[in-house]
């Protein structure tokens, strides 16, 4: 018995010194642990620059244009670099990219990322807050049930808009939605989609079939998958009136043959403008066209395209339809009806073999430019990231990992030789950088489409924020000029300009090949749901002049080195203020 209690005793003196050391050491291994990760965040902090990061600049700055007269003169300037307000007289070339300099930029981005991810994790609790809210609230149907009704993505029950909310769809928000452009129905689908109409098929599905609830309303039904619960908001559709848009599109010079371009048309006596666009709306037509007594809807074709407008005094008066009787030249009018010719969307069937990349500095319009691709394709465009604000509104690539290959084309922000040698080719789009830090500044404090406040814009994180990411502007450009293996540039304010042209070139550069209607289409579309609505400042001028001398150095390098990749340079929209 006494040898038995001494082996115990022992093994349990054993046991508490084995303890012991594993506590110390694990107590060592954080202390090394901690003191490794200050000494990483000091040295980053020395080495991070934000406004004092070292981009190279051309000397003779001053010029009026984007090119300055004076370095024509002298093709080989002495080149500098900014650091603050004071510059070095070292060779820009030697040190462009020497391992310090990249060390120094690569430090301030990955500074700028994890600020961004922290944002975006903000950005998204008000959101979940704004969805809990959404789920507790009561049902408020003010629609008539019709019933459920199956669904087929190649041939839809409903063909007019098409809404997504993958994390609020309401019955009521889609009711409202379809009532305020002028549809009859409303069906929900999955939960979180919404479509309008003013036709329903003869027969109906089971009750039971309509089983999902709704992501933003506990309680209520929103269809199933291949499902449609479907509501009657004809008598929504008085009070949504006024709320209702007519866009007059302009004076157009009549086709040869109305009755061949137009499928739908009325003729009638003491015609108005009102009256053949609630016809064209009933019929399901984004256009209206009225020319004299008579109105035709339809679509924009290349038989009309809308490109060339004429003279209004043509028309006789731009709202008074009896006098373009003359045949030659018809009033058109935007209804409230989505042109729905281009709002297919799929994944790829199978996966692409070229990786490519849609790149572009945050606030250069990646959104919009998406938006035009995925609508001009019919498939979905991928993302470096997942933006949940996105995806809920219909990007459904967000949620795809972005390395699948089943998207189109890839967003990235991201730069860098590991990074963006990874793709095979990208669509480089770039943005006046003035515009660009404005369009991100108020992303940042009011979402993708809302303004930052005066008291945003007279705060200390302005300043902090132009220093920090206008040298990112001229950066993401440079990379991607340098380790780019294959590049289509496009420059944001052509895009706008000439938005046919423009995504011709971005869909060839991807290797799809799509029908002039469906482009016509994506140009009655062009705004999407992410165009910044609300009051803003005319003439607003939030830069100082220190920040434009800033600016300004950079679009002139940016512009130097597209010229030297033969690229077209900057368009004169960027000189220098």
């Amino acid at each position: 018995m006494a040898r038995a209690f001494f082996r115990l005793q022992k093994f349990l003196r054993r046991t508490q010194f084995l303890l012991f050391f594993l506590t110390a050491a694990y107590l060592m291994a954080g202390s090394l642990l901690l003191l490794q990760r200050t000494r990483f965040v000091i040295q980053q902090g020395s080495r991070g620059t934000s406004a004092n990061q070292a981009l190279p600049v051309l000397d003779g700055m001053s010029g009026v244009g984007i090119i300055d007269p004076r370095m024509l003169q002298n093709p080989h300037p002495g080149p500098r670099l900014l650091v603050g307000m004071d510059t070095l007289q070292e060779p820009a070339l030697d040190r462009r990219h020497s391992p310090r300099w990249l060390a120094s930029r690569n430090s301030e981005l990955r500074q700028l990322r994890r600020r961004w991810f922290h944002r975006f994790i903000s950005d998204q609790e008000p959101m979940q807050a704004a969805g809990f809210k959404a789920m507790k609230r009561p049902a408020e149907h003010k629609g008539t049930y019709v019933g459920c009704f199956s669904e087929d993505s190649r041939e839809r029950t409903l063909k007019g808009a098409v809404f997504y909310d993958l994390r609020k769809m309401t019955v009521s928000h889609c009711q409202e939605a379809c009532a305020e452009r002028a549809y009859t129905y409303a069906g929900l689908a999955y939960g979180a989609e919404c479509y309008c109409g003013n036709k329903l098929p003869g027969t109906t599905s089971k009750p039971e079939e309509c089983n999902t609830e709704c992501k933003g309303e506990k309680g209520s039904l929103c269809g199933g998958v291949n499902r449609l619960s479907v509501y009657r908001v004809e008598e929504l559709r008085a009070g949504a009136r006024r709320r209702r848009n007519v866009i007059y599109r302009g004076c157009f010079r009549a086709p040869e043959n109305l009755t061949d371009t137009f499928p739908a048309s009325l003729i009638q006596p003491n015609l108005t403008v009102e009256m053949c666009s609630e016809f064209c709306s009933k019929k399901e037509f984004p256009l209206a066209v009225i020319r004299g007594r008579e109105c035709y809807c339809g679509y924009p074709t290349g038989r009309f395209p809308l490109h060339d407008g004429a003279d209004g005094l043509l028309c006789s008066g731009l709202h008074n339809s009896s006098s373009a009787a003359a045949g030659k030249y018809c009033l058109v009018y935007q209804t409230p009806v989505q042109d729905t010719r281009c709002t297919d969307r799929k994944f790829l069937t199978t996966k692409s073999k070229g990786f490519v990349a849609l790149s572009s500095f945050p606030g250069a319009g990646n959104t919009w430019a998406r938006h035009l691709i995925e609508h001009a394709t019919g498939y979905y465009t991928g993302s470096y990231y997942f933006d949940g604000a996105l995806y809920n509104k219909g990007f459904k690539g967000e949620k795809d990992h972005w390395r699948s290959r089943r998207t189109i084309c890839v967003k990235t922000h991201e730069s860098g030789k590991t990074e963006i040698e990874m793709f095979d080719s990208a669509i480089l789009l770039i943005r006046n950088p003035y515009k660009s830090l404005m369009a991100e500044f108020n992303r940042k404090y009011a979402g993708h489409l809302g303004y930052a406040t005066d008291r945003n814009w007279k705060s200390k994180e302005w300043p902090e924020f132009v220093n920090s990411y206008a040298s990112w502007w001229a950066s993401h450009v440079l990379d991607w000029l340098k380790y780019g293996k294959r590049l289509l540039v496009i420059h944001y304010e052509d895009l706008k300009q000439s938005l046919i042209p423009k995504l011709k070139e971005m869909v060839e550069f991807l290797n799809m090949t799509v029908t002039e209607d469906r482009l016509l289409c994506v140009e009655n579309n062009r705004d999407g749901n992410f165009k910044r609505s609300g009051a803003k400042q005319k003439d607003f001028e939030p830069f100082t002049q220190e920040m434009k001398d800033l600016i300004n150095r950079y679009i002139l390098t940016v512009d130097e080195a597209l010229r030297g990749r033969n690229f077209t340079g900057l368009p004169r929209e960027y000189v220098p203020r």
